[in-house]
């Protein structure tokens, strides 16, 4: 920037495992690694984590739950309370279409076997506009019977056991059984 030394953004995700938590190094690194962004690659973050003296436990740790598509913390927050849970992996943002192939909504994580997708609504969600685009997307979600489970940060904090149940309980309705995934 105007002459001034930027960090390589892998290498300052290595040098914040000096200071946070497991799971803000996986949202810093699905934020990284995403396509859209193309900030660094997956085998960048894996240099970066061998090259590693301090906490290289828990750059690796945090490696192996990385995932290519999340595209916000909360959709890597959730999508982590819900794997760590015992729930399948879920696909993150995957097109759900209209069988004619008219597109209707990106879904934050899905299971498209089950016909299940759960979205973490942050306060972008919240104003007036979005909640109205939000409402019709939700009843065209439905109008193809998927079950949409909606996830809020009242869900997560301070009982994330709720989240946990209310997508547990959309999968199981719809077919799912623990192990069998």
């Amino acid at each position: 920037m105007r002459g001034l030394p930027i960090e390589h953004p892998a290498r300052l995700w290595r040098q914040a495992a000096e200071d946070w938590r497991l799971d803000d190094l996986i949202a810093a690194g699905d934020h990284l690694v995403l396509p859209r962004r193309r900030l660094v690659s997956l085998a960048d973050l894996e240099d970066e984590a061998a090259a590693s003296t301090l906490r290289s436990a828990l750059l690796v740790q945090a490696l192996a739950e990385i995932r290519i598509g999340a595209e916000s913390p909360g959709e890597t927050r959730l999508r982590l309370l819900l794997t760590r849970a015992g729930l399948p992996l879920p696909e993150l943002n995957w097109n759900l279409s209209r069988d004619d192939g008219r597109f209707i909504a990106r879904l934050d994580l899905a299971w498209p076997r089950y016909r299940v997708a759960s979205e973490y609504d942050g306060r972008v969600h919240a104003s007036d506009e979005q909640f109205a685009r939000d409402a019709d997307r939700w009843d065209e979600i439905r109008d193809v019977d998927w079950n949409l489970v909606r996830v809020l940060s009242h869900h997560v904090r301070p009982s994330p056991q709720v989240a946990v149940d209310r997508v547990s309980r959309a999968l199981f309705d719809a077919g799912w059984r623990p192990g069998r995934d």
